[in-house]
């Protein structure tokens, strides 16, 4: 399968929000197609974000990746949190995932960062074994704590 991955722009936001839907579906959330695009559309248009998109020969939007750009005190530099990567489930296994992994870092490297960050699901083992075989080591020595504003 031949397919392009391009950096999003706000023309692809409608694309991008129903993938994004189906990324937060596929870690349970309910659906919410208005939400989720207009979350793509604040980011998109506040350059919050970084979004790739891949496009496949048929001009279909098939997958993304979300980063964001902060900094790492320790690391004393910037780095990326790579925080959302998603392929529609047809797609799957065509390496798209894997190219837009490449092309963040490729991202990564052009301005400087440190490193990039990522969390996964500890059931999403399709997801680690691409992140292992790019590279990525399982943080062993830091425990991630959440705590929900209400």
């Amino acid at each position: 399968m031949n397919f392009k991955i391009i950096n999003a722009e706000e023309k692809h936001i409608e694309e991008i929000g129903i993938l994004f839907d189906l990324y937060r579906q596929f870690y349970k959330y309910e659906s919410n197609l208005i939400e989720s695009t207009n979350y793509i559309k604040d980011r998109i248009n506040n350059n919050e974000s970084i979004i790739f998109i891949a496009i496949s020969d048929a001009n279909e939007a098939i997958g993304f990746v979300q980063l964001y750009e902060t900094f790492g005190s320790l690391d004393l530099g910037k780095i990326v949190i790579l925080y959302d990567l998603y392929v529609k489930e047809d797609h799957r296994k065509n390496n798209i995932g894997r190219k837009l992994m490449i092309k963040s870092h490729e991202y990564a490297k052009k301005i400087n960062a440190k490193r990039i960050q990522l969390s996964t699901a500890t059931d999403n083992y399709i997801g680690q074994s691409l992140y292992e075989s790019l590279g990525y080591v399982k943080d062993d020595n830091f425990y991630t704590y959440d705590f929900e504003i209400k």
